[in-house]
């Protein structure tokens, strides 16, 4: 998805979490939003909330995995942030250009969409990641 202009546009914040259920029912009550979409993907538990014109992205690890290394090493908090783009390839042509290494991708992702990871260390020490829709 982009915006009006076709420029890629903001689409989640990832939140690693131990507890998905509990952290769920707090932000469903503290905000007001509403599940917008869950289900058990590579290993995770993951729960979208929307939230205005954006999602948070409850992750919770169940067999191990990337999430469960992050826990490990920082603790729960934001993981990662999504930018929403409707060709991903173009998109990650663009990262390269401006010197932004790419850590993988396009793969399939969560929801059925297409993703792909730039490492932090060519974004400002920032996990983005791409999502096509």
């Amino acid at each position: 998805m982009t915006d009006s202009t076709g420029e890629p546009r903001f689409d989640h914040a990832g939140i690693a979490t131990t507890d998905a259920d509990t952290l769920t029912a707090l932000y469903v009550d503290l905000f007001g939003c509403e599940r917008a979409h869950e289900e058990t993907f590579d290993g995770m538990f993951v729960c979208f909330l929307e939230l205005g014109g954006g999602y948070l992205e409850l992750l919770e690890p169940r067999d191990g995995g990337t999430i469960a290394r992050y826990l490990d090493e920082y603790g729960p908090g934001i993981h990662h942030l999504a930018v929403a783009t409707d060709d991903i390839e173009t998109a990650l042509e663009r990262a390269r250009a401006c010197g932004v290494d790419p850590v993988e991708g396009p793969r399939p992702g969560v929801w059925g969409h297409q993703v792909a990871f730039l490492h932090p260390r060519s974004t400002g020490g920032v996990l983005f990641e791409f999502v096509e829709h």
